[in-house]
Parts: C-alpha cells; sequence; structure tokens
C-alpha cells in the first residue's frame, strides 16, 4: 500500500510540473483569466487585425501583371494632334452682310477652315522617332505630339506608307526619350494576352487588356493585310497607339475596329513594320517588287480537283497584261513553289517575300506547270499605290435576252446546284466583262446545292471546269455529265462587281 501510495504521488507530481512548465512557456493558456475589457471591432478591422501578412496582388490568369508592364510602356506612348486646312462645303455657303448698292460676297468662312484629328503613337527610338497610323497624320499641316509627361513638340513626317497605314513621325528634344521594346510578332499565339495604351475618345493612356483573337486577319487589300485581331478594346484615338505582350514589348499598331460589334480590334504587325522602317528612314516611302499575277491559296480540295503534289505554293489565278508575269511567261494555274531558292509556303508568303525585293531586280521563280518544275526569271515592277476602281455590280445578273439555260439535272445525275446559261454579248457590254473572260452566266443557285455554301452567287461567270473550258450552257451540262458524284471540281469563276477572278473547288453532289 504504501509503495502504491508512493507511486500514484510521484506520477501526480510530474503531471503538475508539466502543466506549470506549459503555462510558464506560454503554450497553453490558463482557464482562468483575469478579466480584461473587451473593445468591438468592425468585422473588417479584425480580419485586419488577424491577417499575418498583406494579401497578395491579385493578377490576371496565368499571373501577368499588367498594371507592372503598363508603367513601364507608358512613358512611350504619346498623344497626337493633326490639323489639316479642309474646305468649306461649297452646298451651304455663307454671306456676309453687304452696304446699299455692293453685291453680296462670300463671307471669310469659305476659306478652308482647319479640322482636327487625334490619335495615338509610341516612341521607337531616344532620338525622337515615332510610329503612328498614315491616316491620322495624312494630310496634316500640323502636327502636335504630346509626351506622357505633359511636354508638347510639333511633330514632322518622315515617311509614310498607306498601303499597310503606317507613318513614321520625329520630334526633336533636348534630352533622350524613352523609347519602347519592340517585340517578334510572328511568335505571337491565338489566346495570347495583350495590352493596348492608347487615347480613346481624348481619354489619354487608357489601358485595357484582352486576348489576341486571331492572327492574318483580312480587312483592306488581301495582297497586304496581316491584322491582330484582339478583344481588347480598342476605340477611336486609340489608331497608332501599342499593342504589347505579356514581356512589355510592342507587338502591334492599333489600326481599325469592327463598328457592327464590341471589342474587335485590329492592329498591324509589329514585323511588317520593322520590315520596311529603313525605306521609311531613308527614302520616306516605300516601293515593293510586283509581278502582276491574282493568286489563290491552294486548299485540300483545290489540290485534288487540279491533280497537286501538295497544298504548299501559291497558284496563279491570273496574270495581268503587260505585267512582269506575263513577259516571265506565267500561266493561270501555275504553281509557284519557291523564289530565289526560298521555298514559298502559301499565296501570302509569296506576296510578302515579292515585296520584300526592290521594283527592277530580278528574281528566279520555281514553277510547277503540268506537273512540270521549271524556273523562270522575273524582273520586278513596282507595285501600283491603288487598284483601279471596280464596275458596277451586275443586279442579279439579269440581262434583255433570253437565252438558253443548262436543264436541271435529272435523278441521279451530278449536280452542283446552279442554272447557266449562255453569256450573250448585251450582258457583256453592259457589265463591262473583259473580251477575255468566256463561260456561262450563273442565273440561279440552289440554297440545298453544293455551290451555296461557296462565294459563287448569280450573274457570275463559270470559266473553266477542272481547267476545261465551258463556253455554252450546253458545254456546261457536258463536262457536269462526266464527273461523278463525290468527284472535287475547280470552277474558275469571274465576278464582274469587282472585275476578279477566282478558283473555287465544289464536290459533286447527286441530285435529288
Amino acid at each position: 500500500m504504501p509503495r502504491r501510495f508512493l507511486i500514484v504521488t510521484i506520477g501526480l507530481a510530474a503531471a503538475v510540473a508539466f502543466l506549470l512548465g506549459l503555462v510558464v512557456s506560454g503554450q497553453l493558456a490558463p482557464a482562468t483569466a483575469p478579466i480584461q475589457t473587451v473593445v468591438t471591432r468592425a468585422p473588417v478591422d479584425a480580419a485586419r487585425a488577424m491577417a499575418p501578412e498583406p494579401r497578395p496582388v491579385v493578377t490576371v490568369p496565368g499571373g501577368v501583371d499588367f498594371a507592372d508592364i503598363a508603367s513601364r510602356v507608358d512613358d512611350t506612348v504619346v498623344n497626337i494632334n493633326a490639323t489639316s486646312l479642309v474646305a468649306a462645303p461649297a452646298e451651304a455657303p455663307r454671306y456676309r452682310r453687304a452696304p446699299d448698292g455692293e453685291t453680296p460676297g462670300p463671307d471669310e468662312t469659305d476659306r478652308p477652315v482647319p479640322q482636327r484629328g487625334a490619335g495615338s503613337g509610341f516612341i521607337i527610338d531616344p532620338e525622337g522617332y515615332i510610329l503612328t497610323n498614315n491616316h491620322v497624320v495624312e494630310n496634316a499641316e500640323r502636327i502636335t505630339v504630346t509626351l506622357a509627361d505633359g511636354r508638347s513638340f510639333r511633330a514632322s513626317v518622315v515617311g509614310a506608307d498607306p498601303a499597310i497605314d503606317v507613318a513614321l513621325l520625329r520630334v526633336v528634344s533636348a534630352s533622350p526619350l524613352p523609347a519602347a521594346p519592340l517585340g517578334d510578332s510572328d511568335e505571337l499565339r491565338v489566346g495570347e494576352w495583350v495590352c493596348a495604351i492608347g487615347n480613346p475618345l481624348g481619354y489619354v493612356h487608357s489601358v485595357t487588356v484582352g486576348v489576341v483573337s486571331f492572327i492574318g486577319r483580312k480587312l483592306f487589300d488581301p495582297s497586304l493585310d496581316d491584322y491582330i485581331q484582339t478583344d481588347a478594346a480598342i476605340n477611336y484615338g486609340n489608331s497608332g497607339g501599342p499593342l504589347i505582350n505579356t514581356r512589355g514589348e510592342v507587338i502591334g499598331i492599333n489600326s481599325a475596329i469592327s463598328r457592327k460589334a464590341n471589342n474587335i480590334g485590329f492592329a498591324i504587325p509589329i514585323n511588317q513594320v520593322t520590315e520596311v522602317l529603313p525605306q521609311l528612314r531613308t527614302r520616306g516611302r516605300v516601293s515593293r517588287g510586283f509581278i502582276g499575277v491574282s493568286l489563290v491559296r491552294v486548299t485540300p480540295d483545290l489540290q485534288r480537283s487540279l491533280g497537286l503534289p501538295g497544298t504548299m505554293g501559291a497558284l496563279v489565278l491570273d496574270v495581268t497584261p503587260g505585267s512582269p508575269g506575263e513577259h516571265a511567261g506565267l500561266r493561270v494555274y501555275d504553281l509557284i513553289r519557291a523564289v530565289d531558292q526560298h521555298e514559298v509556303t502559301s499565296d501570302d508568303d509569296l506576296i510578302r517575300e515579292i515585296s520584300m525585293h526592290q521594283p527592277g531586280s530580278t528574281v528566279e521563280l520555281k514553277v510547277l506547270r503540268d506537273q512540270r518544275e521549271r524556273s523562270l526569271p522575273i524582273k520586278l515592277a513596282e507595285r501600283p499605290a491603288e487598284e483601279p476602281e471596280p464596275a458596277d455590280a451586275p443586279p442579279g445578273g439579269a440581262s434583255d435576252a433570253e437565252p438558253s439555260e443548262a436543264p436541271a439535272a435529272g435523278h441521279g445525275r451530278p449536280t452542283l446546284g446552279v442554272t447557266v446559261r449562255d453569256m450573250e454579248e448585251t450582258f457583256a457590254r453592259r457589265f463591262g466583262v473583259p473580251s477575255t473572260v468566256q463561260g456561262v452566266v450563273v442565273t440561279g443557285v440552289d440554297s440545298a446545292g453544293p455551290v451555296y455554301g461557296t462565294a459563287i452567287r448569280r450573274g457570275w461567270i463559270i470559266m473553266e471546269i477542272n481547267r476545261r473550258p465551258v463556253r455554252s450552257a450546253a458545254e456546261f451540262e457536258r463536262v457536269l455529265a462526266a464527273a461523278r458524284p463525290g468527284d472535287a471540281l475547280a470552277l474558275l469563276v469571274y465576278n464582274p462587281a469587282p472585275g476578279s477572278r477566282d478558283l473555287i473547288a465544289v464536290t459533286v453532289d447527286e441530285a435529288r
């Protein structure tokens, strides 16, 4: 008994000592604490008091800190005001009050009046060189550039390239100016985050964020356009401002917006601009090589219908009379595969390659014609500044005459879902169809037929099917009858509205 009592006593003493040690070390609070006065605080204050450290900065998905990017690039973005003189409207003249006996004359306000436009730009060189859009400063009599720090300078136009809508300005500053770093727009990917900075609607240095929605969009000139589409908000006044990637580099110049939707904007790829910068600095303008052919991209259907070895290359659709292409012997359906040993991957690639050469220089084209490869030397001309004005569009292709039409396909016969008729002289004269264009006129398109999903419309002219000329409705029917449902046919067509040709692949269907 005494021994058991001794063991229990020692155990209790050890437990008490352990608990007292915890109390002294502060790891365990005593159950009975002294009475304290409790101060009630707002929940948010209590939360802040309990927070061990400040909350992290919230960024967009991917961890990109656009606040940091904007702070680094914002000083390079400028506001541009361009003033030009325009004549007062002739249909609304204003007159001054004249004394008796004098003939009232035009008021002084009938003279040219100033018109002001605003846009954005960004500095690319500490010496004061600035990039913007050509349409921001075109025909301007006076250009004023305002920096982020509030300083204003009179700017001069060093050079401009209306073809891609870019202009190079310069201001003279006593001290070096901050310059924006230029990136590589060829590395852009759809879905990548981008940031736009500019002066939309007069709200200077506004920052918007979005993603790259599409690369290589065609808007105005299909042969040169290579726009970056983005959903970063771009508005009037953003023109000429930078589009910036997540590394803080300029990869585009904001240039256009869609009037039919919100947050659909377009920017010129910076690589397209840097290619012409040397000419803008030294010559003030840009000269591009030109061969005078219309091209079409080789799709898998065109490859199948024309028997081409692949989809790489640029297919010749038309050759302009008197052009370098005609002098070199280029023909319709020629597949251009290389320029001076540089492989051509597409029609856009060929245009870029030719444009990089100076007019007057000679290049060698590698051409595939009728399954045989040949080399054609060609001396380049200068690309025309403007395309000829299009002719008026035919109203549905109607004509005064009543020519014969191809009969409707019977059950089980191959069909394209179109009706055609012979092209008579009155139609060609009425719509300015050149004598080199021969074929049949489309008079109807079946909404359930294969052609309906293509660009072909009523009033267009079908010239050839799989490189076989079609001169009459009866010949059209014979060529079509030789095809089988499922075959891919290449239709060489002519649209009288813009006066252009196209090559469209259509899969033959079986008539219902």
